[in-house]
């Protein structure tokens, strides 16, 4: 369940993904993990035979259509028919852009406050509530049958697709019968590629629908097709499961994606909590499991100073910008929001705007730094600014990309301040002025 790099604002990698210096190549997760979070996984596999990398050659419309003739009969061995794989792959050609998309994810290149302020800002919170409302009848048959509440699945759907407002624009079979032939983990995305045929042929979205992220990721809450054929379920009963244009089946997939990762109702994902004067922060890290009394015995108490709750809850420290900034305690319902995206970051902007939704506030503790990000209004109306002053960078949609960030750049050296061409607070008070 990946989005397009360029629909949501990019983040620093987490607590303990600190140390590994900003680039995408993390290892985050290992492949099976990312598989059953639906993602195409971050940490790069088996070196794959044919052409690799985005730039393009003229051989590239050849060896594409060479390709598709290897995998005709492979495809046919999954279980696709060759009438089916013909007739969805005539007209196909390469998008190289999806192969330089590779090592580019968003997760794990720019501040996370950065990324939150985007995500969990005032605006999704709105819109989330009315989610809540509307499809409260429905959410509330959701949490019977999967035991996951409303808050946690609409924060998912908003996080992912904007509430159905971002789906990406990629043609699913384009970009991954790309990724089967070009670029790394050629074999992971030929399973991908495969599986979509088999959810056309199957009849559950019709092919022209089936738009998404550069990896593949379709839908309202964005799965992988993969993770749409083991966990998508037919809520609305029509007899197809349609995470498209089925706002039930999406949100009753997510909670069964959601209870099948190990989602325990009766606990919290976590709480923000404070650490006591000279705590070792070693101690830290989302697999170092201890009993929440092991904790408070430690000194940790919820973050408006009441005790934890005792007993034997496996729990975790999280601290994500480390010890100088927001901390948390997060239990194995945080592992379960990971697993969907293996991000800890990703998994605290759905924690933190399920509880927005129920009306908790912001975090209570700052984050470590005198440039706070900026929410998606602001960054319209830096762009608006941008504009103004005459330079050329598309629409203020509130995505932040290269011509944002290059005039931004350009912008900030004309008034005598240094920039990075990142869009913070003080870039957005300075065009203010």
């Amino acid at each position: 369940m990946r989005r397009d790099p360029t629909s949501v604002p990019s983040v620093r990698p987490t607590a303990r993904l600190l140390a590994l210096a900003l680039s995408m190549p993390l290892a985050l997760a290992a492949a099976a993990a990312a598989a059953q979070a639906g993602k195409q996984p971050a940490s790069p596999g088996p070196a794959s035979s044919g052409p690799t990398g985005a730039a393009p050659t003229s051989r590239q419309p050849a060896d594409f259509a060479a390709c598709l003739e290897r995998l005709r009969p492979e495809a046919a061995a999954k279980g696709v028919s060759l009438a089916t794989f013909d007739a969805q792959t005539a007209t196909l050609m390469p998008d190289m852009g999806v192969v330089a998309s590779l090592d580019a994810q968003p997760e794990f290149v720019t501040p996370i406050w950065d990324y939150l302020a985007a995500l969990v800002d005032d605006e999704r919170v709105a819109d989330g509530r009315a989610m809540l409302a509307q499809w409260a009848e429905v959410l509330k048959r959701v949490e019977d049958e999967y035991g996951v509440d409303p808050a946690t699945v609409v924060a998912v759907w908003g996080v992912e697709s904007n509430f159905g407002r971002n789906f990406g624009k990629r043609p699913l079979l384009e970009s991954l019968s790309t990724l089967s032939c070009f670029g790394r983990r050629q074999s992971y995305f030929r399973g991908e590629f495969f599986t979509t045929l088999k959810i056309i042929e199957e009849g559950h979205v019709a092919p022209e629908r089936l738009t998404g992220s550069w990896a593949g990721a379709f839908g309202h809450t964005q799965f992988m097709p993969s993770t749409f054929m083991r966990l998508a379920v037919d809520f609305d009963g029509d007899g197809r499961r349609d995470l498209v244009d089925s706002v039930p089946d999406a949100l009753a997939s997510t909670a069964n994606f959601l209870r099948r990762a190990g989602w325990n109702g009766a606990e919290p994902w976590g709480f923000e909590v404070g650490l006591p004067a000279g705590f070792d922060a070693s101690v830290a890290g989302r697999r170092n499991k201890q009993p929440m009394s092991d904790w408070a015995a430690r000194g940790l108490r919820r973050v408006d100073g009441s005790a934890l709750p005792g007993g034997s809850t496996p729990a975790a420290l999280l601290l994500p910008a480390g010890p100088s900034g927001p901390a948390f305690i997060v239990t194995r319902n945080f592992d379960a929001l990971y697993s969907y995206n293996a991000a800890e970051s990703y998994a605290l902007a759905i924690a933190h705007l399920s509880d927005r939704l129920r009306g908790g506030g912001p975090f209570a503790t700052p984050w470590p730094t005198d440039d706070p990000g900026l929410s998606r209004a602001e960054r319209r109306e830096l762009q608006t600014l941008l504009i103004a002053r005459g330079y050329d960078i598309g629409e203020a949609d509130g995505m932040i990309g290269k011509r944002t960030r290059d005039a931004l750049k350009a912008e900030m050296a004309l008034l005598g301040h240094e920039s990075d061409g990142r869009a913070g607070q003080k870039a957005l008070a300075a065009l203010r002025r």
